[in-house]
C-alpha cells in the first residue's frame, strides 16, 4: 500500500533527536519556573506585536527572546516526524493502528479541553491551551507505540 502522507522511516530518528531534548528542557523550564525571556534575545520580524509598555503595531521588527519559540518549534517538528514517519515494515494493519491511534488521541485531547473549559479558569486555563499544542502529538505517540508494542509482543508470543 502506498501512503503518500508519511515521511520516510529515516526521519523518525531525526524526530527523536529534536523531540526528546526539547521536551526535557520544556519540562525542566516548567518545573523550575525558569524565565526564558532573559536568553537568546534577538531582533525578529513580527506580523503583529502588542506588549505592555510598548507601542503595538503590524509588520514590525522587535527584540524578543526566541527560546520559547525555538522549544515549541523543535517539539512540534520532532513530534510530527516521530508520529508520521513510516515504520520499517509499514503495512495495512499498521496503517489501521495509526488511524485508530490518531482518532483516539483526538478524542482524548478534545475531551480534556472540554473538561478544563468547564472547570478551570484564568491563567491555569491559558496554560492548558498552551500545552494543548503538544498533547495531541504526545497522546498519539503514546497510543501508537503502545499498540505497536502489543502487536509485536503478541507476534513473539505466538512463535
Amino acid at each position: 500500500m502506498k501512503n503518500l502522507f508519511l515521511f520516510p522511516n529515516k526521519y523518525k530518528k531525526l524526530g527523536w533527536i529534536l523531540f526528546l531534548p526539547s521536551m526535557l528542557l520544556q519540562i525542566f523550564v516548567m518545573v523550575f519556573k525558569i524565565n526564558l525571556d532573559d536568553y537568546l534575545n534577538i531582533k525578529v520580524f513580527a506580523l503583529y506585536q502588542e506588549t505592555i509598555g510598548e507601542k503595538s503595531g503590524f509588520f514590525r521588527v522587535i527584540e524578543n527572546s526566541v527560546c520559547d519559540e525555538l522549544l515549541t518549534f523543535l517539539l512540534i517538528v520532532g513530534g510530527i516526524l516521530i508520529c508520521f514517519s513510516k515504520l520499517k515494515n509499514e503495512d495495512e494493519y499498521i496503517s489501521k493502528i495509526r488511524y485508530e491511534s490518531l482518532v483516539w488521541s483526538t478524542y482524548l485531547n478534545y475531551g480534556l479541553i472540554l473538561f478544563f473549559t468547564l472547570f478551570l479558569y484564568g491563567m491555569p486555563y491559558l496554560n492548558v491551551l498552551f500545552y494543548n499544542m503538544f498533547t495531541l502529538i504526545i497522546f498519539f505517540m503514546i497510543r501508537f507505540h503502545y499498540s505497536i508494542y502489543k502487536l509485536n509482543k503478541s507476534a513473539n508470543d505466538d512463535e
